[in-house]
Parts: C-alpha cells; structure tokens; sequence
C-alpha cells in the first residue's frame, strides 16, 4: 500500500531523473552546435577527404592610376591637365570626395589653400599651387544651377486623416 509520502517521493524521483536526462540532452546538443560553429562542413564524419580547389585570378594590370573614360578611378577626379599634382598633393590628407564634392573658382580654390596651410598644416605647395588651382578652377568650377530645377507636372494630392 502506498502511503501519501511514498507516492510524493517517487513523482519526486521521476521528476529528478526527466529534469537529469533534459539536462543531458541539452548538453548533447549544445555540444553538437559548438561542433557545427567550428567544422560547418561536419569533415570528421566525411569518409574521405574534398579536395579544394582554390582559382587563382590572373594578374591585373596595375590600375593604381588608370584612367578610364575620362575618370581617374581612383580618385573619381576628371582627367586633364595637372591631374597628378592633384591627386599628389589633395589626396595625402583628405579623401578626393572632399574636393569633388566643391565648386568654386580660381580664388575660391587658393582661399581653401591657405586656410588648409594657417589651420591644417598643409606644406608650401610652392609651383605645384597654380597648377592644382588651374586644374580645380577649370574642372570643379562653380555650375550655372546652384540648385536642382522645380519639380513640374505632379499631381499632388490631399493626405486623409
């Protein structure tokens, strides 16, 4: 006859022991998921080794400095007169987005100049300056349009509330 302390003790039991084989299962498939992080490819239980195959790319030319379509594609600079002292002397301390992305003219350009050498540190430029303000006046001069142009032939309509 089984008395109200007994039965407790064996749910009590079966319950310990369900919890201990969760608890071993768990660590059975953490141990299997550690194992899939560190050979995804599960080659310990392949029966003989892939062979890999590795493509090797021939030798590109070297298009540090290519030009392509007019575009110097390191820099993104328009290709011309002075490109080099440019990309020489611009590019050492800022990106040439810095410099594409203005617009000014000549004294625009040697104003910039002379503040990057009072507060930035840059070097006397000496003759390369005429020419870097020659090729940035002529090729990253002020546009006509300051802005984009009005949007035309929209039908707006009401937003519901």
């Amino acid at each position: 006859m089984e008395t109200p302390g007994n039965s407790f003790e064996q749910s009590a039991r079966a319950i310990s022991r369900m919890m201990g084989l969760i608890f071993v299962m768990f660590l059975l498939i953490g141990g299997f998921l550690v194992y899939l992080m560190i050979d995804p490819t599960l080659s310990a239980f392949q029966s003989e080794p892939e062979e890999t195959l590795i493509a090797v790319a021939p030798p590109e030319e070297d298009d540090f400095d290519k030009i392509e379509n007019g575009v110097h594609l390191r820099t993104g600079f328009v290709e011309g007169e002075g490109l080099m002292t440019v990309v020489n002397n611009c590019t050492n301390c800022h990106s040439a987005k810095l410099v594409t992305q203005n617009r000014m003219d000549a004294d625009g350009w040697r104003k910039t100049i002379k503040w990057m050498q009072e507060t930035q540190n840059l070097w006397d430029l000496g003759k390369n300056e005429d020419i870097i303000v020659t090729y940035l006046a002529t090729y990253y001069a002020p546009g006509q349009k300051g802005r984009r142009q009005n949007l035309t032939n929209i039908e707006w309509y009401v937003l519901e509330e």
